[in-house]
């Protein structure tokens, strides 16, 4: 491969994919560390298989063996509450996560609220919406609102993948 396959990627992307072209540089950065972080986090973590009952069971093993320290996400915790929950309510943002039964709204629900404040929750909260932002990047959700408004989701979701990679992963 030559090193222009990048550049020609992102130029076909500005001039096909709807809202790419707007997108600013870090917004791109973002999305491209999330795609990489996420595939290591699926290998390291997953098995090279995810799914939000193989990420509960994840969870509940570093629970159960004390290494969870759901505290490392707090900045995490602070933003997506702040995005999804505000003034007592949810916020039009919420609906967008597109959970679904296996994802567990009502213990998403309940910690973005400030419900349910159990470390297992809270970091599995965390976990259901990097899964959720998976899914909506990779399936093509996303692209229903050109991507806009979400440099700071991912990068959220990039330091939760990162340090759960740090704690829990077989990195070099």
């Amino acid at each position: 491969m030559d090193d222009n396959n990048f550049s020609r990627s992102e130029l076909w992307l500005e001039a096909h994919a709807p809202g790419f072209r707007n997108l600013t540089d870090l917004d791109r950065h973002a999305i491209y560390d999330f795609a990489f972080l996420w595939s290591l986090f699926e290998a390291q973590i997953m098995g090279n298989f995810a799914r939000a009952d193989r990420i509960r069971e994840r969870v509940d093993s570093w629970a159960a063996s004390g290494t969870l320290d759901a505290n490392l996400y707090d900045t995490e915790l602070a933003y997506f509450r702040n995005r999804y929950f505000t003034d007592g309510a949810m916020t039009h943002h919420f609906p967008y996560l597109y959970l679904r039964p296996p994802d567990h709204p009502d213990l998403v629900h309940a910690v973005i609220t400030g419900a349910n404040n159990d470390p297992r929750d809270r970091t599995l909260c965390l976990l259901m919406i990097v899964w959720r932002l998976r899914n909506n990047l990779f399936h093509g959700e996303k692209w229903a609102y050109e991507l806009h408004d979400q440099r700071e989701n991912f990068m959220h979701a990039n330091s939760i993948l990162m340090r759960v990679l740090e704690c829990h992963g077989q990195l070099n």
